[in-house]
């Protein structure tokens, strides 16, 4: 399994105040203006990301072990027999893409099926397990289905690999340092290739996109339409809003 730093959540009240959903970089907690600059990839593991050249360099130390753990997987899913169904050697390269370019989507729905609005205890017990279907399309962004969806115990994810467990209560404690309350823990698979997905969550006082009951069909709706413009919805006294 490999985790992925995809963290979701207001900067302190002393940082510069950006709309919830961009990335924060693993260093320093600055929050990312994709209209401006877009933050770089470790090129690694392909999913922490830094907002500089300085941060990535001055995370290294402490990012180096999970991060080398990372590659190590990749590597070795590359040079594995997936399965008559999944014949492409470069389905975890794809999936880590999938991630990464789903992550808004895939966090919103991670909210969405633990209820955390409603019952915020529940993201240090439980996590979301999304299956995929893989297809052979040239087009990258219809190479996945949602084949199912479940929830599933936190321990299902972090029992099985020491160093995945370690980098997401890591990204836990500097949460709740920050107000928030945990890291909702995602785990995207395909085949026998599978990408955790940590998201670090506000507390429910500070969010405010309305509960839907069909997440799923959304989730589903998204991924299968290729569509990579997913806002989540917030009725406010002002009206909707999207994002």
């Amino acid at each position: 399994m490999a985790p992925a730093a995809a963290n979701y959540y207001s900067a302190p009240p002393h940082a510069h105040q950006k709309q919830r959903g961009y990335r924060i970089c693993d260093t320093c907690g600055a929050v990312e203006n994709p209209a401006a600059q877009k933050f770089r990839l470790c090129g690694g593991c392909m999913t922490t990301q830094y907002c500089s050249p300085e941060c990535q360099k001055s995370h290294w130390p402490s990012h180096k072990t999970i991060c080398q753990h990372t590659a190590a997987q990749m590597s070795g899913a590359k040079q594995q027999a997936i399965g008559p169904a999944y014949p492409d050697e470069n389905l975890a390269k794809y999936l880590r893409k999938f991630t990464s370019t789903h992550s808004s989507l895939l966090g919103w729905a991670g909210f969405q099926a633990l209820q955390l609005k409603r019952l915020p205890a529940n993201i240090r017990q439980s996590a979301l397990l999304i299956e995929l279907s893989y297809n052979a399309h040239a087009e990258s962004l219809y190479r996945f289905s949602v084949a199912n969806t479940h929830i599933v115990s936190r321990t299902y994810v972090t029992s099985h690999d020491p160093l995945v467990a370690a980098d997401i209560s890591r990204r836990e404690e500097r949460c709740r340092r920050s107000g928030g309350i945990g890291t909702l823990v995602i785990l995207v698979q395909c085949g026998g290739i599978s990408q955790v997905m940590p998201v670090e969550v506000d507390p429910p006082s500070k969010i405010s996109w309305d509960s839907r009951d069909d997440w799923a069909e959304v989730l589903r709706h998204f991924v299968e339409s290729g569509r990579t413009d997913f806002k989540p919805i917030s009725t406010t006294a002002r009206g909707v809003v999207y994002g």
